[in-house]
């Protein structure tokens, strides 16, 4: 029996082994943070594409629920059934748009304001987790050329949760 020899490549100045495989890098870095996120998420509504939703809802605006859609890159059709059930779970509303009255903005209610200020820290933890092997700089690093390579993130983003994490706490008293 005659096994065949792995082929030997050679190894760049400063390169460890296995360092440069972006691919697989990348994705043991999203199936972690699928599974982290997932758990923190729970049972919200839809999951990671409505919480998504629900930090683009709070962090932009956007002058109608097909505006979102597209922002999002959510089917017009999937949408309406997601903003169905946010709205059936007290979450948002739908209201005129002042400029247009022929469109529906999508606005969080208190209590989806609370919600989302809740799941970004939630979510936080999680990523905080995933990239417990870095340390802050690295983290900043890592996000910033993320950011560049991609472009910017659509829904989640430190200022979304910024504007949600703040608005909640002011208009969240400790009696309720």
């Amino acid at each position: 029996m005659t096994t065949r020899a792995e082929p030997q490549t050679e190894l760049r100045p400063g390169q460890t082994e296995g360092t440069d495989d972006l691919g697989w890098g990348l994705g043991a870095l999203l199936r972690g943070y699928r599974q982290r996120v997932t758990e923190a998420i729970g049972d919200f509504p839809h999951g990671a594409r409505g919480y998504q939703t629900m930090c683009a809802v709070v962090g932009d605006d956007h002058p109608s629920q097909l505006a979102l859609a597209g922002h999002l890159g959510i089917d017009k059709t999937v949408m309406t059934y997601l903003v169905d059930d946010l709205v059936d779970a007290g979450l948002v509303e739908r209201r005129p748009n002042p400029a247009d009255r022929r469109q529906r903005q999508i606005v969080a209610t208190d209590q989806g304001t609370r919600a989302v200020a809740d799941l970004c820290r939630r979510v936080d933890a999680a990523e905080n987790d995933l990239l417990a092997r870095l340390d802050d700089d690295e983290r900043v690093a890592l996000r910033r050329l993320l950011s560049k390579a991609t472009g910017p993130a659509p829904a989640h983003t430190a200022e979304a949760c910024a504007v949600v994490t703040g608005t909640a706490e002011e208009n969240h008293s400790p009696t309720e």
